[in-house]
């Protein structure tokens, strides 16, 4: 045999070798994943070893006049990099409080009343998988605890006498009313639906992600009011990995699924967890003012639904959010820069103690570009941002709908930065 056969030989044989063992690492890894085991438990049905956290209260927090954090998670091109972009977060800013909860409740009950289940549900338990109304029910009580200690002078408790293994945090008593101080409304924790009044707690939407015996989570309930592009009647009872390709999120199998699962499986109770995206809308704001009795005059900027971009909710295809409709008034508008809004998630991830659930809140800021473009050094990094996304990423954000008019309107600001000396950036990212 030549020696040039030779080495191809052995180079062939070292090449199955690697592939066999990388399959049997991949293997393995995804095995550990799925058995993870978790922690033992108390009496009271709390891990071994979590403490609930001791919260700093905000005395006199003042909700009205509190301006939204300027969360801007977009960075520099040419690169642009899919990644779970996870960052660890303080158990006192879990769920962040400012100007805008007023008119996101308002949306909320508008929504619930509408769409009842359609945006708010809890499953039963199933084939292995725990409660959603069992992991709801933690959830109200941990928001409820956490939300009394840090803004006590906009939430106020009642507790019943504190008994055995009941939801109290330090053995205070578990909480019988919650009352929002601002609205003058009182949740009964005793008789009203835990996942309907969670979400009505707090200006984010909730998510409850529940293991199951395969070693994926799945979504259990929710209150899901805000999302402006997705639905919870099309998620609810899905694995997470099945929540991201039905919606076609880019790269998802390639990049990221293997990393989420073993995420989920991880995470332990007494870890907070956060992360951050970005989109952009386009809304029609063009409207004459709505009538007062219609969703329009609650939600005109479609916070809670792109019906401009995407159309009539009830008859959304989920999985078509690029493909034209005839109902799509972005398909027939000429867009300019005050119809295009910057959307950004500030997400955070932490298992409940109890039922083990992951707990999702997702909370988006949303405002017109025009007010984003005018602070420092924002309008050349956003361009580049936009500029940097690949092929798939930009049919997923719909950047055909706005791209050519966003950016010509970021150049020419970015321009007027440069030409007086302000572009320079002077907050960190994500901000």
């Amino acid at each position: 045999m030549e020696d040039w056969q030779v080495l191809l030989l052995s180079s062939l044989v070292s090449a199955v070798a690697f592939f066999a063992w990388l399959a049997h690492v991949r293997k393995t890894n995804a095995a550990a994943v799925a058995s993870t085991p978790p922690r033992e438990k108390t009496a009271e049905g709390i891990p071994d070893g979590f403490r609930y956290p001791v919260i700093e209260e905000l005395a006199d927090f003042d909700i009205l006049n509190t301006p939204p954090l300027a969360y801007r998670p977009f960075r520099w091109g040419p690169n642009y990099h899919i990644t779970m972009g996870l960052r660890q977060g303080a158990w006192n800013d879990w769920i962040e409080l400012d100007s805008r909860f007023v008119e996101y409740h308002d949306i909320k009950v508008a929504r619930m009343q509408r769409r009842g289940n359609k945006c708010v549900q809890s499953l039963p338990a199933r084939d292995g998988i725990g409660s959603g109304a069992d992991a709801a029910n933690e959830t109200v009580y941990e928001l409820a605890e956490y939300l009394s200690r840090r803004y006590p002078s906009i939430y106020a408790v009642e507790r019943h006498a504190p008994s055995p293994g009941d939801f109290g945090w330090f053995g205070q008593g578990q909480i019988k009313t919650v009352t929002i101080v601002p609205l003058r409304t009182t949740h009964d924790l005793d008789k009203e639906d835990s996942m309907k009044v969670a979400g009505l707690l707090v200006p984010d939407d909730l998510a409850l992600m529940l293991p199951g015996p395969d070693g994926k989570h799945y979504l259990q309930a929710g209150s899901i009011c805000l999302a402006g592009s997705w639905r919870l009647e099309d998620k609810i009872g899905l694995p997470l990995s099945a929540i991201h390709t039905s919606a076609d999120v880019p790269q998802y199998r390639e990049k990221l699924e293997f990393s989420m699962d073993r995420f989920f499986s991880k995470l332990q109770p007494d870890k907070l967890t956060l992360r951050n995206n970005y989109f952009f809308q386009v809304v029609n704001t063009d409207h004459a003012v709505p009538d007062r009795s219609s969703f329009a005059s609650v939600d005109p900027k479609e916070l809670s639904w792109a019906r401009t971009a995407l159309g009539d909710e009830d008859l959304f295809i989920q999985g078509h959010r690029a493909a034209p409709a005839p109902d799509r008034e972005a398909e027939s508008i000429v867009v300019r820069p005050e119809h295009i809004y910057f959307r950004s998630e500030r997400q955070s991830l932490r298992r409940l103690p109890r039922t083990g659930a992951i707990l999702f809140t997702i909370r988006t800021y949303y405002e017109p570009v025009t007010n984003l473009a005018r602070e420092p050094g924002v309008p050349g990094r956003m361009a580049s941002a936009l500029r940097s996304w690949p092929e798939d990423v930009a049919i997923y954000k719909g950047q055909a709908r706005y791209k050519d008019v966003l950016l010509e309107y970021l150049d020419s600001m970015h321009e007027n930065q440069v030409r007086e000396g302000t572009d320079s950036a002077t907050t960190k990212y994500p901000f």
